[in-house]
């Protein structure tokens, strides 16, 4: 299934290490071209390095709209467009509500919710002109339920996600697949990088995470569900895999709201002024 990617350009934000790195060199080794972003442009040329097929670095915060502008002009003209964008810059949170400073809710919102969102929108109008390709946002098993210390986080991947199926089923009709991803306990600096309280890093991982499944098993996980046209991907084991899972929205919801919007339901609405 991989390598129906093979000559591809797929973009991947926060591409400098966990999920983000390990879905770059498993895409490049299905023989897509590259597209990285993150904050950290040292470790973007890294991970570039060990990409087998070509790359390019477009190292941003996601929260500065103008260089996320140009970054999306960037992509778009490089070789034959976008293919695949995936939405996966985020920060978590290791706090508990009573205690936690409002500005953390609004920087882990406008990180993991309203930036990703922005991007695509940028992005839009290119997919939609081509009439195909992938929207691929990576939300959390956190976006499914409600996970204690994780307020602000579990509302941004919440959010992440009432998006992304207001827009496939917008999209419908388009030949663009939307992919929701919902990972669990990954082996990444996840949870050592989470804000607390105040909003400083935490600094340390959880056992949990640190005893989660490998970036490169997510990575595969994601990229196979991708290329069968899964709208939702759980990405977990145990436990966390059983709670995606009783949360998972049926396909057969999926497509009534997909048959209301080819039935003429936008227009009508639209009509209605």
């Amino acid at each position: 299934m991989m390598d129906r990617f093979a000559g591809k350009v797929a973009w991947i934000t926060g591409a400098s290490s966990g999920i983000g790195a390990a879905l770059a060199r498993a895409w490049s080794d299905a023989g897509a071209h590259i597209v990285l972003s993150g904050r950290d442009e040292s470790r973007l040329a890294q991970v570039a390095k060990d990409c087998a097929t070509d790359t390019l670095v477009l190292p941003f915060d996601v929260r500065d709209d103008a260089a996320m502008r140009a970054s999306c002009e960037q992509a778009v003209g490089w070789k034959q467009g976008v293919d695949v964008f995936v939405a996966n810059a985020g920060i978590s949170q290791r706090s508990r509500a009573t205690e936690t400073a409002m500005e953390v809710y609004r920087n882990i919102i406008e990180i993991d919710l309203t930036a990703q969102i922005a991007a695509t929108q940028e992005l839009l109008p290119h997919f939609t002109a081509r009439g195909s390709g992938h929207l691929v946002f990576v939300s959390s098993v956190a976006g499914k339920i409600g996970i204690p210390l994780r307020t602000a986080y579990c509302a941004a991947k919440h959010g992440l996600i009432g998006y992304a199926d207001a827009l496939r089923a917008e999209l419908s009709q388009s030949g663009i697949s939307v992919h929701v991803v919902c990972p669990g306990s990954v082996a990444t600096n996840v949870s050592r990088n989470a804000l607390t309280a105040d909003g400083s890093a935490r600094g340390r991982s959880d056992s949990v995470i640190e005893q989660g499944m490998a970036p490169e098993e997510a990575a595969r996980r994601i990229i196979d569900g991708v290329a069968e046209g899964e709208r939702e991907i759980i990405v977990a084991r145990g436990g966390e895999s059983s709670w995606g899972e009783q949360r998972r929205t049926p396909d057969a919801l999926f497509d009534e709201v997909a048959q209301l919007v080819a039935s003429g339901y936008m227009d009508r609405i639209e009509a209605e002024g």
